[in-house]
C-alpha cells in the first residue's frame, strides 16, 4: 500500500471525496465490482483494504457473484511433446477464454472446486488448495503418503453452509489381506476427512465396504453440505443406489434409485450412470454403450432429478437423443445448455428445448477447439471468482505457502 507521501496530490483528493462517503454506500459499491478490480482496490488505503478482506464482505459478495462454467485438461503428452493442463472459463454469456494460473502445475489434476477455491492432486504427497482469482495457494499433506493406486477421482471438497467449514475428503481403497502395503482398487470402507484448520486427517468408517469403482467411473459430487455418489445395489432396478455423506454430521444415508425399468436398445451394450450436479440439484444421468465401442452411447441420454431425498423421490428432467459422435457421458449442463465435446476435438453448446421431458439439442454453437487435449479426460465443474482466502486455513496440516503470483491471467484461445 502506497504511502500518503508518494501519493500523487489529484490521488489524494479523489481518495479524499470517495472515503467521504458512507462506509455503507463504499460496501454497496464494492458489491458490484469483480473480483480482480477489488484486489486492485485493497491497495488504495487502508480503509478500502479493511472492507473488501471483511469476512462478512466476503460472504456477501460471493452470494452474487456470477457462475461460470470451469474445463480443466489435464496434462497430455502427444507423439512426445507434453502439453500442460490447461483451464477454461465459460462466462454467463457463453464467451470461452482460457486462463494461464500461476497456481496450476503442468501435471495437477483437479479435485473439486467449490466458493472459488480449488483443491488440485499433484503427484508429490500433497495436496494443494488454491483461489484462482486471488493466486493463493496452501500445500496439504496427503492422508497416505505415496499410496499405491491412489487416484485424483478418490478425493472431493465441499462446504457445509451452516458450520462455514470446507471439508476434502478421501476414499481409502480397503488393503488387501496379507499385504498390507497393497490396496484393493474396487473397494473401500474409510473416508478420510481433512477440515481446512484442522490438525490432521481423520478416518470415517462406511457402514459397509462400498465399491471404489463405481466412484471412479461415475464421480461424486457435493452440494448444500453433503457428498453423493453412486454404490453398487444389485437388487434394485438399477443395480445401483445413491450414498450421502453428510459433511457436519459425517454421517451416511442410502437414497434409492428409482424403480423405473428402462427400455434398453436391442443390441445395447451395458447401460452407464454418472451423477452430476445441475442447478443446485443431485441429477443422474443414464445411457447405453455400444457393445463394440463402449465409450460410445447409443438410444437415450436420461437424466433424473432428486426431488426429495428423504422420500427418494425422483423426477426425469431430460430424455435426450445423444449422438455417437459425442464422449461418453454428459460432461457439463449450465442454464439451460449442456457442454458435450465431440470426437473431432471439438467443444460444443446446445439449448435443451422440449416439453414433458422430452428434450432436444437446439442451437449449436462451437465454443472452441480443445485438440490436442484428450476429450475423454476433460474435467467440468461450476465455479465462481472470489475473495475466499485460502490462507485463513493455514495450521500445521498446511506444509507451506509460496509466495503469492499473479492470479488469472487471459491468453487467447482459438475457437
Amino acid at each position: 500500500m502506497a504511502s500518503e507521501e508518494t501519493k500523487p496530490k489529484k490521488q489524494r483528493d479523489e481518495e479524499c471525496i470517495i472515503n467521504g462517503l458512507p462506509g455503507e454506500l463504499i460496501e454497496r459499491i464494492f458489491f458490484k465490482l469483480p473480483v480482480s478490480t477489488l484486489l486492485r482496490c485493497t491497495g488504495v488505503c487502508e480503509q478500502w483494504h479493511k472492507i473488501i478482506r471483511d469476512p462478512q464482505f466476503v460472504t456477501s459478495h460471493l452470494q452474487d457473484a456470477p457462475q461460470c462454467a470451469f474445463l480443466f485438461f489435464p496434462q497430455e503428452s502427444v507423439s512426445g511433446e507434453p502439453h500442460p493442463a490447461d483451464a477454461i472459463l465459460i462466462d454467463e454469456a457463453w464467451s470461452p477464454s482460457t486462463y494461464a494460473v500461476p497456481v496450476i502445475g503442468p501435471d495437477d489434476f483437479l479435485c473439486g472446486s467449490c466458493n472459488g477455491l480449488v483443491v488440485l492432486y499433484t503427484k508429490s504427497s500433497t495436496l494443494k488448495v488454491a483461489n484462482f482469482a486471488t493466486g493463493e495457494c496452501l500445500h496439504l499433506e496427503k492422508p497416505v503418503k505415496n499410496l499405491r493406486g491412489d487416484h485424483f477421482l478418490f478425493y472431493n471438497f465441499g462446504f457445509h453452509p451452516l458450520t462455514k467449514e470446507y471439508k476434502i475428503t478421501h476414499f481409502l481403497a480397503d488393503p488387501i489381506v496379507g499385504r498390507p502395503c497393497s490396496h484393493n482398487n474396487s473397494r473401500f470402507s474409510v473416508i478420510q476427512v481433512y477440515t481446512l484448520g484442522d490438525e490432521k486427517w481423520r478416518d470415517i468408517k462406511t457402514p459397509e465396504a462400498l465399491s471404489l469403482n463405481c466412484v471412479k467411473n461415475s464421480g461424486a459430487v457435493n452440494i448444500d453440505g453433503t457428498m453423493y455418489w453412486l454404490t453398487e445395489d444389485m437388487v434394485a432396478s438399477w443395480q445401483h443406489a445413491v450414498m450421502a455423506f453428510d459433511l457436519n454430521e459425517e454421517s451416511f444415508a442410502q437414497i434409492q434409485l428409482p424403480a423405473t425399468v428402462h427400455e434398453d436398445c436391442a443390441g445395447g451394450g451395458p447401460r452407464r450412470y454418472w451423477i452430476r450436479e445441475i442447478n443446485r440439484k443431485v441429477c443422474i444421468a443414464t445411457a447405453q454403450a455400444c457393445p463394440s465401442l463402449p465409450r460410445r452411447l447409443v438410444g437415450m441420454l436420461q437424466i433424473w432429478e432428486l426431488e426429495n431425498k428423504t422420500e427418494h423421490r425422483w423426477s426425469r428432467k431430460y430424455n435426450i437423443q445423444y449422438s455417437p459422435d459425442y464422449i461418453l457421458g454428459p460432461n457439463l449442463v449450465h442454464g439451460d445448455k449442456i457442454i458435450v465435446p465431440c470426437r473431432d476435438g471439438n467443444l460444443y453448446s446446445y439449448e435443451l428445448l422440449g416439453e414433458n421431458f422430452n428434450t432436444k439439442l437446439c442451437k449449436m454453437a462451437k465454443l472452441l477447439d480443445f485438440s490436442p487435449y484428450k476429450p475423454d479426460n476433460m474435467q467440468s465443474y461450476i465455479c465462481v471468482k472470489s475473495l475466499v482466502r485460502s490462507d485463513a486455513y493455514k495450521k500445521a496440516g498446511i506444509t507451506r505457502r509460496p509466495k503469492q503470483r499473479e492470479c488469472w491471467e487471459l491468453k487467447k484461445w482459438e475457437a
